[in-house]
């Protein structure tokens, strides 16, 4: 993990929040490269669960919602971990987590949990007084469960159809561990897939296998994942069953994402407490139901985490050569910088060259990089660092016969090909999601 943390502060993925400041524990900043892999996470995300699905919409609902959403959902009253303090060192910890019951820093006698609610408490407007307490949202999926019958109505969506979101929550976790994995301030994928019940099981196995899938498919290593089903004790009290995908970080086995059976627990509660009816009319059966649930529910700072720390990898020195590499082997679909264009020499206008097969690349939406600075061989060691898939070398040969050299990040073999060519083979091989070399 040091490892991974030095290379996002050094090349530009994630520093700490107000660090000049002496930074704010638990908050980070996306640098440019951290942005980029952030945004082609949540694409990559939205089209496997939205645009490729004809059942599936999407909203972007408010930060801030009505407080009785929070009521109604049980946050206000049971959104809460147990807190414990040492008497020695005053650390601070969560009483579920500990395994004695002794200070796990300094072996010291420990006070009687409390529960601390992980909600953040706010006020709308000029007064703060209890009536305009609002909350900072600790999950996204209460949106879409307020909204089920505006959307269901808008886009006369048909039994069984999904809502999908991506957005910030917000928790005021009492331990904040392992770089960006478990933060206050966080983003996250979720879906809510309406079901009618008696199919519920049927469509929760789809979930679990679907989302299993598409981290295998975006080259995630399969042996550094598995499903772990919740036993019955651990399940949320509106659940009916919970299965997490887990990955094995460095510190061990830890959730990835969450597919949860909901039942019809948050519908039937928001309709108790707003008085509005969130139930579903099927005109073929003549059936009025409430929908259960099926929720897959991913975090998107803590899929970039896992996706950085598989595609890390240190190769020895080859034969002969004094250095080895760092490179990430990211899939191509999900690297900040799809290809970096890089002139052999700064003169003979290779510069003037290089920076036009750029602007190629950027009108076609396609985020390419110019890099004239160091020695060639110096220039794809810093790109094979930050993922990027292929180069673009410009040299003397390339005002002779309009040619460049390719060269792909993981085999490092190099191909000559048309300067007119290179922009559809790369996009090709974005497209497919395919292997970055021959």
């Amino acid at each position: 993990m040091s490892k991974i943390v030095s290379l996002c502060k050094r090349r530009g993925f994630v520093f700490q929040s107000s660090e000049i400041y002496g930074g704010l524990q638990s908050c980070y900043d996306y640098g440019p490269l951290g942005v980029e892999l952030k945004r082609n996470v949540k694409d990559a995300w939205w089209r496997y669960m939205v645009h490729s699905r004809e059942n599936v919409v999407g909203i972007d609902a408010s930060i801030l919602m009505h407080p009785r959403v929070w009521e109604a959902s049980g946050h206000v009253a049971g959104f809460n971990d147990p807190l414990v303090d040492c008497k020695s060192c005053k650390g601070r910890f969560r009483q579920d987590k500990l395994s004695s019951d002794r200070c796990p820093d300094c072996g010291g006698e420990l006070t009687e949990a409390r529960q601390f609610n992980l909600m953040f408490k706010t006020h709308a407007g000029p007064v703060e007084d209890d009536a305009a307490i609002v909350y900072m949202r600790p999950e996204t999926a209460q949106a879409m469960f307020v909204d089920f019958a505006l959307v269901q109505g808008a886009g006369r969506l048909k039994i069984p159809f999904g809502i999908a979101q991506q957005g910030k929550s917000f928790r005021n976790e009492i331990v904040v561990e392992h770089f960006t994995f478990r933060s206050r301030e966080f983003e996250q994928m979720e879906m809510e897939f309406f079901v009618e019940p008696g199919t519920d099981e049927e469509w929760y196995t789809y979930w679990c296998d679907e989302r299993f899938d598409w981290y295998k498919d975006l080259g995630v290593a399969e042996e550094r994942l598995r499903m772990r089903p919740h036993e019955q004790e651990e399940l949320a009290h509106y659940a009916k069953a919970c299965t997490d995908v887990e990955y094995q970080y460095p510190w061990g086995w830890d959730e990835l994402e969450g597919i949860a059976n909901r039942t019809d627990y948050d519908l039937k509660k928001h309709a108790e407490y707003s008085g509005k009816r969130l139930d579903y009319f099927d005109p073929q059966t003549n059936k009025r139901y409430v929908p259960y649930v099926i929720e897959p529910a991913a975090g998107v700072d803590r899929s970039a985490l896992m996706f950085l720390i598989d595609a890390y990898c240190e190769e020895p020195a080859p034969e002969g050569k004094k250095e080895g590499r760092v490179v990430l082997r990211l899939d191509p679909r999900l690297a900040p910088t799809k290809v970096a264009v890089l002139p052999l020499v700064r003169k003979d206008g290779m510069p003037e060259i290089a920076r036009d097969i750029v602007k190629q690349f950027w009108d076609n939406s396609i985020n390419a990089f110019y890099d004239e600075k160091d020695a060639v061989g110096r220039r794809y060691r810093r790109q094979d660092e930050v993922g990027t898939p292929y180069c673009l070398t410009v040299d003397g040969q390339t005002k002779e016969d309009g040619t460049v050299t390719i060269r792909y990040r993981d085999s490092m073999k190099q191909d000559r090909i048309k300067i007119d060519e290179a922009l559809e083979i790369v996009r090709k091989r974005l497209a497919t999601g395919g292997q970055v070399s021959e």
